[in-house]
């Protein structure tokens, strides 16, 4: 009974932890329609700030609590929704969801930035370890006492303030009807503002709370995951109710402790599944509770923007492309060759969410755990040879992506009813369960009745070795780079041709109105299945060669982080082309990184510090920093710049001197006169001097090549509605006749 007792305490405490970070959650997407995915990563800065002002500075507890949580937390809210949040209105749920994920990003950045990670950091209890006192025969720390009373507190507060308060009334009004609440004299800006900054106060307090709870020790990607595993709390109350959102936290922490002290201790898995738990629940709440329509979704035509080339022009800029790599092949080292695939290998990830989102609308924030599902079969059921002569196999590939093809399946049927941002956060569940559980699990299992030994995920690494089809070897790293952009363009114009299909037609019926195409005879559940599929074979497909060009991956190749960044800057390129895909893969995984090693390396060679290692941090912070701008651009960066050269055709005497001058710099790499960083900025300033130039020369064809302004926001939704009707309209006719 006294083991029972305590574990009880403990969960109750970690569970009032999750409330006060869930209820965060419940009050900014109540009266912001816009869901946090930000809300753990602001709650590990709060706990990482305070560390700094009590331990580094010495300041007094209570001053530096009340620096934090009143003031710095607070502040960080407001200026959030301020600077950004308020112009993600009349947008799609992927950008607002990429937006909150850039902001997420860009705070672990800074976190690593300000608080090196190689140095450890403690936080102890409130009044320390021997604070405490007796309860039922168990002991209480000062520290477990006041979270609890923090979480009832906070909870009976927010409840009062959104029902017998006029300013918490007007707060739930600013989601469903902002106009309507100025017409009555509200402040609609100013009370999302507000609620925004109660939001980041909540956060902090959770993360202060939680990290002496949970061992003390301070870790940017595990304090950020366990605020986020509030994200199942905050389901329980459906993203209103606050006292069921309490609930649910409390059954979350008990769930864990009871895990954590009643499973078998030969249970080896044990361990993982209580640290999945959370996403685990999150995915089965999603699945079990009544779905309806989410807040703050809207029937008006959003402002992205996406065009379809025809398949001329897509096999003639794939043939550009490859004719671009293999030039650039001459010039580039193996490892720059190997960098470069592996961003392009990242970019037949990003294809399946060109697939699944930007043709069918559908979210999915963890493709890069379909490629560790792919790479796990290929290991164990795909290789030939031993030792160096190793090699994956035709067939082994092909048993790869079919598996991960069925997974994709599995996961979208229990899914078929979600959509949006529900949507969004299963497949995010999925990803921190596949982190969690599956590529945690290194321990030796042997098969019941067979008895066959094996293990997931080996010793924690797998080795995993170049293709071989026929005779085309991919363990040249040159060979392996053509072969990797040959499958890509082959995936892209084969999407692109799918894209202009009947079956694309209704793809993009049901993205724009599900209701309607269902209503005119389509099969809504057979296009979900369909297209979950064939989006997790091709992020499967990607998965493998990317773990072929790493030679050497480990759990932290597929960790969750990875894939949100993926999408981010798919986004970020443009989640409806093909072209969107290429400029995230590559952004992912070359350009950055290759920024970051550069800039780092600089640093180091001039004895550490000073501008070149600023110039590495902010190398790490810039990709989050490009996903937090999509809200003024939520069509992509690709759209943008084809809009903006495509007046060049009228002025080709430019367009030819940008050509012979690339061609120029290309020549002198190529000889040896300047090296690759120099053709690096030289083909950078040629970019952005050609557009100019024109300009400057034909400032007439510039003007008459502009791209036609979007429709203005407020389009009312029966306009909205008739759209989606028409494109089903178009889809069904197409695939009856």
């Amino acid at each position: 009974m006294h083991l029972f007792l305590t574990y009880t305490i403990l969960g109750l405490v970690t569970g009032a932890v999750y409330g006060i970070a869930a209820s965060g959650l419940v009050l900014t997407y109540t009266t912001s329609g816009i869901f946090n995915f930000a809300q753990g990563a602001m709650a590990m800065l709060a706990a990482f700030t305070y560390w700094q002002l009590r331990y580094g500075w010495n300041w007094p507890a209570p001053l530096a609590l009340f620096a934090v949580i009143a003031v710095l937390a607070p502040l960080l809210g407001g200026v959030l929704y301020v600077g950004i949040m308020r112009g993600l209105r009349e947008t799609a749920d992927v950008t607002k969801i990429v937006v909150t994920i850039g902001i997420m990003l860009g705070l672990i950045a800074l976190a690593q930035w300000i608080w090196n990670p190689g140095v450890p950091r403690t936080d102890n209890l409130f009044f320390g370890e021997a604070a405490k006192f007796k309860l039922l025969g168990v002991y209480v720390t000062d520290h477990e006492a006041i979270a609890l009373g923090c979480a009832v507190l906070i909870a009976v507060g927010i409840r009062l303030l959104f029902t017998s308060t006029r300013t918490g009334v007007a707060m739930r009004a600013v989601v469903d009807n902002p106009a309507l609440l100025q017409l009555n004299g509200g402040r609609p800006g100013r009370l999302a503002a507000f609620s925004w900054a109660l939001g980041g106060a909540l956060a902090a307090v959770a993360g202060i709370l939680i990290t002496p709870i949970s061992g003390g020790t301070l870790d940017v990607h595990v304090l950020t995951l366990l605020v986020l595993d509030s994200i199942a709390a905050a389901m329980f109350g459906r993203l209103r109710s606050i006292w069921r959102t309490f609930g649910g936290g409390l059954v979350l922490g008990l769930a864990g402790t009871y895990v954590l002290g009643y499973f078998p201790s030969s249970w080896s898995w044990a361990s993982d599944f209580r640290i999945a738990l959370p996403m685990i629940v999150l995915f089965v709440v999603l699945i079990v509770l009544p779905q309806d329509r989410l807040r703050g979704a809207t029937l008006l035509r959003t402002r992205e923007r996406f065009t379809v080339p025809t398949m001329r022009t897509a096999v003639t800029w794939g043939l550009i492309l490859l004719v671009v790599v293999l030039l650039l092949e001459q010039i580039m080292g193996a490892n720059d060759m190997g960098a470069l695939t592996i961003g392009i290998t990242y970019g037949i990830i990003a294809l399946s969410l060109t697939l699944l989102t930007g043709y069918a609308g559908e979210i999915n924030l963890a493709p890069v755990s379909f490629g560790a599902i792919a790479t796990i079969i290929v290991f164990h059921l795909g290789l030939s040879g031993t030792g160096l002569a190793q090699r994956i196999t035709p067939w082994g590939l092909l048993i790869g992506v079919a598996v991960t093809a069925l997974v994709g399946g599995l996961i979208a049927l229990p899914a078929l009813r979600l959509r949006g941002l529900y949507l969004a956060l299963a497949t995010l569940a999925f990803g921190v369960f596949v982190s969690d559980m599956i590529l945690a699990d290194i321990a030796p299992h042997v098969l019941p009745i067979f008895h066959l030994h094996f293990s997931i995920f080996d010793e924690g690494t797998l080795q995993i070795p170049p293709l071989k089809l026929g005779p085309v070897d991919l363990s040249s790293t040159k060979t392996f780079l053509t072969t990797s952009v040959c499958v890509f363009i082959l995936v892209g114009i084969g999407l692109i041709a799918l894209r202009r299909s009947n079956y694309g037609r209704r793809l993009t019926a049901m993205k724009d109105s599900p209701a309607a195409a269902a209503t005119l005879g389509q099969n809504v559940v057979k296009l979900k299945l369909s297209v979950f599929m064939l989006s997790a074979a091709i992020a499967g497909l990607g998965g493998v060669l990317l773990s072929a060009a790493s030679a050497s991956v480990t759990a932290n190749t597929y960790i969750i982080f990875i894939s949100l960044a993926l999408v981010m800057l798919t986004v970020v390129g443009g989640i409806g082309s093909v072209a969107g895909a290429l400029m995230g893969g590559i952004l992912a995984g070359t350009a950055f990184t290759a920024l970051t090693s550069t800039f780092t390396n600089l640093s180091t060679d001039h004895g550490g510090g000073g501008i070149w290692n600023t110039l590495a941090n902010l190398s790490l912070v810039a990709p989050a920093l490009v996903g937090i701008s999509l809200g003024r651009n939520p069509s992509g960066a690709v759209p943008q710049i084809v809009a903006s050269y495509r007046p060049l055709w009228n002025v080709k005497s430019v367009l030819a001197l940008g050509v012979v001058a690339e061609a120029v710099a290309y020549v002198l790499v190529l000889t040896k006169v300047m090296g690759n960083w120099w053709f690096v900025l030289a083909t950078v300033a040629v970019a952005v001097a050609v557009p100019a130039l024109g300009r400057v020369v034909r400032p007439d064809a510039f003007r008459t090549g502009a791209v036609t302004a979007p429709p203005a926001p407020g389009r009312p939704a029966a306009q909205s509605v008739a759209v989606g009707s028409a494109a089903a309209v178009e889809g069904v006719a197409d695939a009856r006749s």
